[in-house]
């Protein structure tokens, strides 16, 4: 159940028999599970949708991202029992059926099913200084993710550099290509998800707790490694630099002109 990020934490202990024992258990693991078999169905019926008429025209500006749009209503309204819009349905009636059906479906929902995590109401200014805060975090991110994606084709040249990816390097590359193309530094989380995230999304369980480690400990944490050799580089073990010899000058040196100094110097006494 831990793994499959149960909110339940009466499921996620370590004796489950026992936790089925308490009142009203199965029915929380049932519900929870119902609600796996939905998101699995719904992932299934993603996979097979069919491009919808009221798709914008291909090769038209912005025809993959409507398209992605469309496909994306067409998944709720099959999720909700709606039937598919004709190309005459306009987008303002669309969206009160759809709003009147999903008020009809949120009293039948267990109490405390699909909390909001944003729970307070967003009037205009509040609007606005969301929206600064998402593009601040857009940049911010996008700073980062250059760095780890340049670090990453750092790390993947320096597998061509040896004797043996010369016969392999094809083969990497046509592993490695695809998988890169498709890390863009552009995030692509929006105002949408943070309105989208349910109050469970906030519980954060950390990776080095022990009820986590019970799950993710496997044999390989347990391999020690062995002697390496000794790079050096420690500065107590430096000898020190040679000191750097400067020529003398070609009028005899300082001593003529100590001697003048130590004469004015007498003067002055007198």
């Amino acid at each position: 159940m831990r793994e499959l990020h149960c909110p339940d934490r009466a499921l996620c202990g370590g004796d489950c028999a026992a936790a089925l024992r308490e009142p009203g258990a199965c029915l929380r693991l049932l519900r929870f599970l119902c609600t796996e078999v939905q998101a699995a169905r719904l992932l299934l019926l993603h996979s097979r949708l069919d491009p919808s008429p009221a798709a914008p025209p291909p090769g038209g500006e912005g025809a993959e991202e409507g398209a992605g749009m469309v496909q994306e209503l067409i998944l709720t309204l099959q999720a909700v029992g709606l039937p598919r819009p004709t190309l005459a349905t306009p987008a303002s009636r669309l969206l009160r059926e759809l709003h009147a059906k999903i008020s009809e479906l949120l009293p039948s929902l267990p109490p405390g099913s699909l909390q909001p995590l944003l729970s307070y109401p967003l009037d205009a200014p509040r609007w606005e200084v969301l929206e600064r805060l998402c593009q601040s975090l857009q940049s911010q991110y996008y700073c980062r993710r250059c760095l780890l994606l340049k670090r990453l084709d750092l790390t993947t040249s320096a597998f061509h550099w040896s004797d043996r990816a010369e016969a392999q390097g094809e083969a990497m590359k046509a592993v490695l290509t695809p998988i890169r193309e498709a890390l863009t530094p552009e995030s692509d989380v929006s105002i949408a998800h943070i309105l989208a995230a349910r109050a469970d999304l906030s519980r954060l369980v950390p990776a080095t707790s022990k009820a986590t480690r019970q799950v993710t400990c496997c044999a390989i944490n347990k391999v020690l490694m062995g002697n390496v050799p000794d790079r050096g580089g420690r500065p107590d073990e430096l000898e020190p630099p040679m000191p750097i010899w400067k020529s003398r000058r070609e009028d005899g040196g300082g001593q003529n002109a100590g001697r003048q100094r130590w004469d004015r110097k007498k003067k002055k006494k007198k």
